[in-house]
């Protein structure tokens, strides 16, 4: 992508550099990172990143400025995970862009999905800054950077103490998570605490007493004033989950990004975007015939996570398998062929790129996550026993 770094990092590359990269970023998040780390960051033109994160404003703002979108996708929000008092706008939200290629050999970003919930804010940056010390990262024109909007990393930690703390005492903030100590983002909810001072707690030990919920540590009461949520809904639901809360009471909390945006924008929206970077998209209900060349839709549920459930190129008795009442819950989507455009040793790799955007008083591009992968998707069970794949951070040069 920045094709003089890229051929001086794989030159400078080595099998032992890559193990100091894992013990250091272990080390600095205080736990074992359980997802495959590739062994190279993606070095992307500023040019890039600018685009994606100006398409993603412009697909958010579809949405959240659209009055008719508002009230359409209150039917989205299930009736029994519908929290009061919900803000103006989400808080956190993320936008995942492949690359495709046109005729005339330009890249284009291209949806991938969006989603208004929280995702690695506290341990991106960590990640970044391992590879640019182990691999020993200094181009000889600027400087390497991972963060966006002009932000570096104490103003990046002040925005992110604003947003998740806010007024209050660390004590009295939450990161709220199902068995936070067991989910795969440990490493993030460490560094959270680390440099906020916000714990993670697991749903299940939340009391509530009136309209007010706590949580005990050391023998004491410790009031809930603000809740920083990372708990998803249909992982409740699949585990059974069992609360001392609903979540449809009026509680004295405040929320760092409002669960119903989690809904609100996610899956759902794809198909009411109109915009040059997104696929052609239908709900499975609304799909008046099923396209003879299925091997280049993909089959996805709403509300799923990591990619569980979906369904590259599915067969005609897939959709027709779905019961009538579940098929507003789907969305068939275009396939597109994103190009492998990172150069390992392995061949080329496809990169699909999150933009994380804060809003807080203005919607904010933060910083990137990336994915690496040569697989039909680029989750762990689409690239397993592959090198140079896997989560990494974005680069550039300012």
């Amino acid at each position: 992508m920045i094709p003089s770094l890229r051929r001086q990092f794989n030159h400078n590359f080595t099998p032992e550099k890559y193990q100091t990269f894992l013990r250091r970023i272990d080390e600095v998040c205080g736990t074992h990172v359980q997802f495959r780390l590739s062994e190279t960051p993606c070095f992307f033109p500023k040019e890039l990143i600018d685009h994606m994160a100006q398409d993603g404003e412009a697909l958010i703002r579809q949405l959240v400025d659209n009055p008719e979108y508002r009230a359409r996708s209150d039917d989205a929000v299930p009736a029994e995970f519908n929290v009061p008092n919900e803000s103006r706008h989400p808080m956190f939200v993320q936008v995942d862009f492949g690359l495709v290629r046109d005729a005339g050999g330009q890249l284009h970003p291209k949806l991938v999905e969006l989603q208004a919930f929280p995702s690695l804010y506290a341990y991106q940056g960590p990640l970044a800054k391992a590879y640019i010390d182990v691999y020993g990262l200094k181009p000889d024109s600027g400087r390497l950077k991972y963060l966006l909007s002009g932000l570096e990393p104490s103003s990046y930690r002040e925005l992110l103490r604003r947003t998740i703390v806010s007024s209050h005492d660390p004590e009295n903030v939450i990161l709220m998570e199902i068995d936070p100590a067991h989910q795969k983002t440990l490493p993030d909810f460490l560094l959270t605490e680390k440099m906020l001072g916000v714990r993670a707690v697991d749903i299940v030990d939340i009391k509530k007493e009136g309209s007010r919920l706590y949580y005990e540590r050391g023998g004491k009461r410790i009031p809930i004033k603000r809740i920083y949520n990372r708990a998803i809904v249909d992982e409740l639901e699949r585990k059974n989950v069992k609360l001392s809360f609903d979540w449809r009471d009026d509680l004295d909390v405040e929320w760092a990004g409002h669960p119903n945006w989690y809904f609100r924008i996610s899956k759902f929206s794809i198909p009411y975007l109109n915009h040059e970077s997104v696929p052609k998209t239908w709900f499975l209900d609304q799909l008046s015939e099923v396209p003879s060349d299925l091997e280049n839709y993909a089959l996805k549920p709403l509300y799923s996570f990591a990619g569980l459930g979906i369904i590259i190129a599915p067969r005609k008795q897939d959709i027709t398998a779905i019961p009538a009442d579940k098929r507003p819950y789907y969305i068939l989507q275009e396939r597109l062929s994103f190009d492998p455009v990172i150069e390992t040793p392995f061949g080329a790799t496809k990169a699909e790129v999150r933009v994380m955007y804060i809003w807080l008083e203005e919607l904010k591009p933060v910083t990137t996550i990336i994915r690496m992968g040569r697989g039909l998707m680029m989750g762990v069970d689409h690239n397993k026993n592959m090198e140079w794949v896997g989560a990494s951070a974005g680069l550039h040069i300012e």
